[in-house]
């Protein structure tokens, strides 16, 4: 448990501070690296959305298959 908690302390700190570098000397001026990385978090959450989207309704086709034949069979002729 604990090399796990130092592993994921480590993962932690080195994605800030790759950030944090990352940041410093990036070309763009922060006004433009601002509106970068909120343009691009807007399109993945519209991709989200859209895969969530897509992915449900698979899944209730799939739900409704399942139910149809306990639906007929509950029928009575």
């Amino acid at each position: 448990m604990n090399r796990t908690f130092n592993f994921l302390l480590g993962v932690l700190i080195g994605g800030l501070i790759g950030a944090t570098v990352g940041i410093l000397v990036a070309p763009a001026s922060g006004e433009e690296l601002r509106a970068d990385i909120a343009s691009r978090a807007d399109q993945v959450r519209t991709d989200v959305s859209q895969a969530a989207a897509e992915r449900r309704a698979e899944l209730e086709q799939q739900l409704a298959a399942l139910r149809a034949p306990r639906e007929q069979e509950q029928i009575p002729e």
